[in-house]
């Protein structure tokens, strides 16, 4: 597969569409089981909050992965994305009720590099906190 955006129809500033990701309990148990993470600050409560957490949190490279679907999505091809990192500012908590939590991206179009190449620049939220920091991703395009 290749992006199925063009690099020449692509402006800086552009903004790519908004995503917002659910996150139960549940998710953080399936993701568990994906990644082999059964650290029990993401399942158990009790645990969670006696290590100085406010609740169960999410797995940070699950929050990692979610924010890079947006990217993704838009580019049309995981493949396309050629570097990405993140700080991680602030945890996902993720509440035992019947919504959980949901992690809210955004992305721009930062600037463009050579060889078809461009920085998209991510925000993620949740609960009203930026949830990671320096959120960029270069991305190669058609």
């Amino acid at each position: 597969m290749t992006a199925k955006i063009a690099y020449d129809d692509v402006e800086v500033g552009a903004e790519l569409p908004a995503r917002t990701f659910p996150v139960t309990r549940a998710t953080l148990v399936q993701y568990a089981g994906a990644s082999g993470d059964f650290n029990p600050i993401h399942w158990n409560e009790k645990f969670a909050v006696e290590v100085g957490l406010p609740d169960v949190i999410a797995h940070g490279m699950f929050t990692m992965a979610e924010a890079i679907r947006v990217v993704t999505d838009w580019a049309g091809d995981p493949g396309a994305v050629v570097e990405y990192g993140v700080r991680f500012t602030k945890p996902v908590v993720v509440p035992n009720d019947d919504k959980g939590a949901t992690i809210e991206v955004s992305g721009k179009v930062a600037a463009k590099l050579d060889d078809n190449t461009v920085r998209v620049d991510l925000t993620a939220m949740s609960a009203g906190q930026k949830v990671l920091g320096m959120s960029r991703a270069a991305v190669r395009l058609a």
